[in-house]
């Protein structure tokens, strides 16, 4: 049996609740019925609670709920939120016993992940907390291995993928357990590398080399590393015949028209749920608008981040998965921007432990950095290209035609390269 659920809570001991998307109209409605029963605040006389007792809970939201006590205590009780799997202590002024809906079986499910023992023969707190980053209140693909033993309100063992990705295999991965059939660790999210049949962004038409053409520097990795974009007048888009056959319907004219027809019409997007090495998608910037960029790698696992390149500046961002959606087809006929190149002419000035230097590339001093960021932020550039493998190295001049590392060496940042 498979079937696609929502996780709605994660227990101390590592149980995972979900309830089944078939039974969220179901539940929905048992909801409202539940709320046009109830619109008292409360018991406020003193009962008798016993343990196993049925019952309704107002929640935070105000919502009522039904639950069941699992532990006595004086004024408040710890209670289960029946439908949802969650426990919490409660004080007996927001509980209301009640037989009304006892014969509506729980429409959450625990759930037990298959052949797989954590660390220690139970959950530590941090993989715990881990499992309630990654799955709470997302959609998941459940795969029913056993039935619950002969008791009927013990657990389902399943394996449970979230993503794509099996979540017994990342767990393993991660050390919080040890898994039984966990043979596609190496194949998760993005360790797997390439994708057979990945789309990908169209590569820019570069200039002959030896031929002088505008610039602008969109992004600095390092003094001598950066990202340049053509002139738009010189990186007029490109199509090829075949996207001149297609219906003039689905042509833009510019790539910022494209982003701003995407832009208005991005919650249509679904978000990126899959991630792969390479992988064309769209971001959300500060700003609050996407760009066209490509998935490089998973920086953190709770809660995910990724890491992502911006294409068309080059710059790079680690941002959540919300952050993430599909890219539109039509957005990758466009070809990148920026275009990654080395500069000529000039290497790091002799090694000063005394200096600040770039974590990334401790060759250069963060002094060096700045100094170039003013030589070339918001100028008007040249480039002339002098080799376009193994990589693409240019000689880059300011717009008093000046090569713009002779200001690092005149102020002793950086010595001549011959």
């Amino acid at each position: 049996k498979v079937f696609q659920a929502v996780v709605s809570f994660v227990g101390q001991d590592g149980t995972i609740y979900v309830i089944p998307k078939s039974f969220e109209s179901e539940l929905k409605k048992l909801m409202t019925e539940i709320q046009n029963s109830f619109k008292c605040l409360g018991l406020l006389e003193d009962y008798c609670w016993k343990k196993g007792e049925a019952c309704v809970v107002r929640g935070s939201d105000t919502m009522w709920y039904r639950g069941k006590v699992l532990e006595l205590g004086g004024t408040s009780l710890q209670v289960q939120y029946i439908d949802l799997g969650c426990v919490e202590t409660v004080l007996q002024c927001h509980l209301y016993p009640t037989t009304l809906y006892t014969a509506v079986p729980p429409f959450c499910i625990p759930c037990q992940l298959y052949k797989t023992v954590p660390i220690g023969n139970f959950w530590q707190q941090d993989a715990v907390n881990c499992l309630q980053e990654l799955l709470t209140n997302e959609e998941v693909e459940i795969h029913v291995q056993e039935l619950p033993d002969d008791n009927p309100c013990g657990k389902l063992s399943v394996s449970l993928y979230f993503g794509g990705i099996s979540l017994a295999s990342f767990m393993a991965y991660q050390k919080y357990c040890v898994a039984e059939d966990c043979e596609d660790i190496p194949k998760m999210g993005l360790l797997g590398g390439d994708t057979p049949g990945l789309p990908s962004y169209v590569l820019p038409l570069l200039p002959i080399p030896g031929d002088t053409f505008p610039v602008r520097v969109t992004h600095l990795v390092s003094p001598k590393e950066v990202y340049i974009c053509l002139d738009s007048s010189e990186n007029l888009v490109k199509q090829s015949a075949a996207e001149e056959d297609a219906s003039s319907d689905s042509k833009l004219e510019s790539l910022d028209e494209a982003l701003k027809l995407c832009n208005e019409n991005v919650e249509s997007v679904p978000f990126l749920t899959h991630f792969r090495t390479e992988m064309p998608c769209l971001v959300e910037y500060q700003d609050g608008l996407w760009y066209r960029a490509k998935v490089l790698s998973v920086e953190k696992y709770a809660p995910v981040q990724i890491l992502v390149q911006f294409v068309d500046y080059g710059s790079f961002s680690v941002v959540p998965t919300n952050r993430l959606r599909h890219i539109p087809s039509y957005l990758l006929k466009y070809p990148v921007q920026a275009i990654r190149a080395l500069l000529a002419g000039f290497k790091p000035a002799s090694y000063d432990e005394n200096v600040q230097r770039i974590p990334y590339s401790p060759e250069w001093s963060m002094e060096a950095l700045w100094a170039m960021m003013e030589c070339v932020e918001g100028k008007q550039l040249s480039a002339s290209i002098l080799a376009l493998s193994p990589e693409v190295t240019i000689s880059l001049y300011g717009d008093d035609k000046n090569l713009v590392h002779m200001k690092l060496i005149e102020m002793g940042l950086a010595d001549l390269d011959e």
